[in-house]
């Protein structure tokens, strides 16, 4: 089937569904580099032509760059967005030549003339200098080397500031699911009203969102990785394990119905909520392509919006701005976070 499109800014579109790169990481055990070539190549066949990596990915760019080098002229095109994460130990003396030589990085692992989009994350909001960065992204996007501004994890009155102050953001990455719905408060609407795309990840929740889970017993503590732990405390934000079985059943009911997997009702939901442009797709391999697709064919009727919205009533959280929790300090969502990778 054809994977829809979206103007993320004028003249540049993005497939619907974007290729995640976070698990690719070194940090997430050992890539077979060969194999997730491959797969890279098999998701732009299917139609996801857009990538997310970041400068803190480590070995990301360099490998999404191995992947464009090895594509010839003719190839249909792929944007690939990354981002710019100043470790949190330099915030205090970040400076615009600092962003320079970051982005010239990126241009240089990924072996391109020009970043497609850029993601601005800050770690500390205590260190009020967020604007000035941003606005260094700026110049240099007006300079050419990239092409548009992102921002990702801000929070709602800080999205409105960098606009005002001149950032020309055209989206805005944030963690939206059917379990965490953190954006829908205030965000979607600060950012409709500036023409900012929400760029959603976590939208099966590391995998949680799918039939494994359906009827299991809660999973103790500690995870083999982050990202099963970043999301088992969302479910724990939810209300715990048993509200998270009751949004299970009612997500396979309306698989089931459909005939489709839980994952694709999953990721149809977030696509469904106001302006989400793309679900980002943290997919390692090509195992779940698939069952990915089905959620642009689904359409939720209105009997599957009162079946999930019953149970998402009932749900304690989580609740406050996008990415509150995870910038409490101290706090066990924080716990998990690197924060000085540009280092390795």
């Amino acid at each position: 089937m054809m994977v829809p499109r979206v103007e993320l800014a004028p003249g540049y579109t993005i497939s619907r569904l974007i290729k995640g790169g976070w698990q690719l990481a070194g940090g997430h055990g050992p890539v077979d580099e060969r194999a997730a070539l491959d797969d890279m190549a098999r998701f732009v066949e299917a139609g996801i032509t857009t990538f997310d990596c970041a400068d803190i990915y480590t070995g990301v760019e360099s490998l999404i760059g191995r992947f464009l080098a090895g594509r010839g002229s003719s190839a249909t095109p792929v944007q690939v967005h990354t981002k710019c994460v100043p470790d949190r130990s330099a915030l205090a003396t970040c400076t615009a030549d600092d962003i320079t030589r970051g982005i010239d990085r990126s241009l240089s692992r990924l072996g391109v003339e020009r970043l497609d989009l850029v993601q601005f994350h800050w770690w500390d909001y205590d260190v009020a200098r967020y604007e000035a960065i941003a606005l260094a992204l700026a110049r240099l996007a007006a300079q050419g080397k990239i092409r548009a501004i992102g921002l990702t994890n801000f929070d709602t009155a800080r999205v409105e500031a960098l606009v005002a102050a001149g950032v020309p953001a055209v989206s805005h990455q944030v963690q939206y699911s059917v379990l965490d719905r953190r954006p829908a408060a205030t965000m979607a609407a600060a950012c409709a009203s500036r023409g900012i795309g929400l760029l959603a990840y976590g939208a099966v929740a590391g995998g949680f969102l799918s039939t494994r889970w359906l009827d299991a017993p809660e999973p103790p503590f500690p995870h083999a990785n982050r990202s099963l732990t970043k999301y088992h405390l969302i479910i724990e934000e939810f209300g715990g394990w048993r509200p998270f079985q009751a949004l299970l059943r009612a997500l396979a009911g309306v698989a089931s119905r459909h005939g489709v997997g839980l994952g694709s009702v999953a990721i149809r939901h977030v696509l469904d909520r106001p302006q989400v442009a793309a679900v980002i797709v943290g997919a390692t391999s090509v195992a779940h392509l698939a069952s990915t697709l089905q959620s642009l064919s689904l359409t939720l009727d209105a009997e599957d919006v009162r079946a999930i919205g019953e149970v998402l009533a009932q749900a304690a959280g989580p609740g406050g701005e996008v990415y509150a929790l995870e910038r409490e300090k101290g706090g066990r969502h924080a716990a998990i976070m690197k924060y000085d990778l540009n280092r390795t």
